[in-house]
């Protein structure tokens, strides 16, 4: 992820859903074992949202954020629950030493060529360590989808730019099977959205994570038309309920790896 500041995140805009991107954290920690002596890295920590929790469960250990956007990070300092944080790009970074736990919350699927990219951060893992991590498997649903069909409507040559990093259960059980202990599951929260003044809910929801690339692959006057064309697909496929509020199905994949 660019970390330029015309591209960098918006935190304001990522914690306007902090309850709904939290849930999938909290299930993912519940599920982390008993850990060895060792630091805790929390890898693409963003705004810090799992850094109390963390904090929480596991006391005095050592906690680390590390991200590449200066502005998350900024808000992640603020929380207090980081020993340190670092500046890093995730697909370069190397700990100081072997941590006990590399929790990663909704931030791989960002990155691509996830076999050797999960077998990379295994390696970085100490003796009995733990990989816990989540990512939206969001490549099929509509609310993706009609980004690139609204796009195309006014750029045709517009590329996919979907994210389809994201591998099956069963492919990354043959990844890090033959590595430790590796449980795996899915699961589909059925997200309320709440009623928005302006724009569709879902949109609300996604221009702040799956919308970006597309957004950043169009000229400048093209968003508002942009906008505007996915807030009307929107409407057909996701219809408010009488309160405004809209339903709105989300798959996350969950993953948690104990090395042998």
């Amino acid at each position: 992820m660019s970390t330029t500041p015309d591209h960098d995140w918006d935190p304001g805009a990522y914690e306007r859903f902090r309850g709904l991107r939290l849930r999938p954290a909290l299930d993912l920690l519940a599920q982390v074992p008993t850990l060895p002596q060792g630091d805790l890295v929390d890898l693409g920590c963003g705004s810090g949202v799992v850094g109390p929790p963390l904090r929480h469960r596991f006391g005095d250990r050592r906690l680390l954020g590390v991200d590449s956007s200066p502005s998350m990070l900024n808000v992640a300092r603020s929380t207090g629950a980081y020993d340190a944080v670092h500046h890093s790009d995730v697909a370069s970074w190397h700990p100081e030493t072997p941590p006990a736990l590399i929790f990663s919350n909704a931030l791989l699927h960002w990155l691509p060529d996830h076999a050797a990219l999960i077998v990379g951060l295994v390696e970085k893992l100490t003796a009995s360590g733990t990989l816990a991590f989540q990512v939206p498997d969001q490549q099929d649903a509509l609310s993706h989808r009609l980004l690139g069909k609204a796009a195309r409507a006014l750029v045709p040559e517009h590329g996919d730019h979907m994210l389809r990093n994201v591998l099956t259960l069963a492919a990354y059980h043959r990844l890090m099977a033959p590595l430790g202990t590796v449980e795996l599951w899915q699961t589909d929260y059925l997200q309320t959205l709440p009623p928005a003044a302006h724009g569709h809910p879902v949109r609300l929801f996604t221009q702040s994570t799956a919308m970006r690339p597309h957004l950043a692959a169009l000229p400048q006057a093209l968003h508002k038309p942009f906008i505007e064309r996915y807030d009307a697909a929107l409407a057909a496929v996701y219809p408010p309920e009488p309160d405004g509020s809209v339903l709105y199905p989300f798959r996350r994949l969950f993953a948690v790896f104990t090395k042998d």
